[in-house]
């Protein structure tokens, strides 16, 4: 049902375009991710390289596969999907782009993500927008486990109750006028949404939030005319974690779960005195347009370094984040794609680490003081603009 659904509607709806797909997602981005959720990398090989073994699991049309291998030279990509209307697409999309000639290997497959037996171990999984459209999403979720190296991480997307509640009223409005999930769906779905009075709580959400999200076919039928779909809360959320035998490693929005984003003064002060799990719910609570989760999991616990341990962070070896926009500068777009701007000292530091790579923050050739030192690498991993080595 959902593999003809993907026939029908190949999604996502990006257009297609000749060479590397443009700008950067951090997520996509294996160096990047890793850091982000362990707090360091692993060495290179003696070839320079990490050459990451990376599953895209329900890679669609090849969006997310594009940018796999054009952000990890080297790496591995097997990508799936069980349509094979949006294979064609990823196929297309990745030929023209030449994905393939930046990575070791690119494997574009129809198959079910829970039929891989004899695949991986591998070091990083994508699976965004995936296992809530399957009948069984802890199947799903146990499936992706099994594939994950020891240490690995699996990053994930999915669908939120809570910013979701006004698209879930409409599709169970389509579902009840039987307008089905094909080209007459489409095209009554879009006059509902058109046609309802201007006041109209979901039509203005749609305007609002989604009109241009949905311009596409494709997006808009993935919205409003999917055939199978699950959501989640915070606490089903983490149970559905748990089923699998994963560990939670961290949000890859996290500035969106901070309390900060919505609150100042005392209620902050009572909000950043509760538990994480608490300031997430807090969170949730707030700030009723949260329409998914996008979060990171491990196969066993992550211990991240403690760079606030002067000794730790000398010892550690950095490289510049790959997702930068403008580099080497001091005003950049930074891995959100945001303005950021870098130090002179920061710049400084930076190519030092450039020039003499594999060499320890405490013994780059700068003339600082230890303390200098620290400062400077500690602001630059607080802008993402260093990815510590370890």
């Amino acid at each position: 049902m959902v593999s003809a659904f993907y026939d029908r509607f190949p999604y996502p709806g990006d257009p297609l375009q000749d060479g590397p797909p443009p700008g950067y997602n951090w997520r996509w981005c294996v160096d990047s991710a890793w850091a982000a959720a362990t707090g360091a990398l692993p060495l290179r090989s003696d070839q320079g390289e990490r050459p990451w073994r990376i599953l895209d699991a329900g890679c669609g049309t090849g969006v997310s596969t594009d940018y796999l291998c054009h952000l990890n030279p080297g790496s591995s990509v097997l990508a799936v999907d069980i349509s094979g209307g949006a294979l064609e697409v990823a196929r297309e999309r990745t030929r023209r782009s030449g994905a393939a000639k930046a990575v070791r290997e690119l494997r574009i497959e129809q198959r079910s993500l829970l039929d891989l037996a004899g695949e991986g171990p591998f070091d990083y999984i994508n699976s965004v927008g995936v296992l809530h459209h399957l009948r069984e999403p802890e199947a799903g979720l146990q499936s992706l486990a099994g594939l994950l190296r020891p240490g690995g991480l699996l990053h994930l997307f999915l669908y939120a109750d809570g910013g979701r509640w006004e698209i879930h009223r409409t599709q169970r409005a389509l579902t009840r006028l039987a307008v089905g999930s094909g080209a007459e769906g489409l095209r009554l779905g879009r006059q509902l949404l058109a046609e309802l009075p201007e006041g109209n709580r979901l039509r203005q959400h749609h305007e609002r939030r989604w009109i241009v999200d949905t311009a596409a076919d494709a997006n808009f039928a993935d919205m409003y005319l999917h055939p199978q779909e699950t959501s989640y809360n915070l606490e089903r959320l983490l149970a559905f974690v748990a089923s699998a035998g994963l560990e939670f490693a961290g949000f890859s929005n996290p500035e969106v779960w901070s309390p900060a984003r919505l609150l100042s003064g005392e209620l902050l002060e009572r909000a950043q005195g509760l538990s994480q799990l608490e300031q997430w719910s807090l969170v949730e609570e707030l700030d009723p347009d949260i329409s998914h989760f996008e979060f990171f999991l491990s196969h066993g616990a992550v211990r991240a370094p403690d760079w606030s341990d002067d000794e730790v962070l000398l010892a550690a070896r950095g490289e510049i984040n790959r997702c930068l926009w403008g580099w080497p500068a001091t005003r950049l777009m930074g891995p959100d794609l945001t303005p950021l701007d870098v130090s002179e000292a920061g710049l400084n530091l930076m190519a030092a680490l450039e020039s003499a790579p594999g060499v320890a923050i405490g013994q780059l050739p700068l003339d600082w003081p230890a303390a200098q030192r620290l400062a400077v690498a500690r602001q630059l991993l607080n802008q993402r603009v260093l990815l510590p080595v370890l």
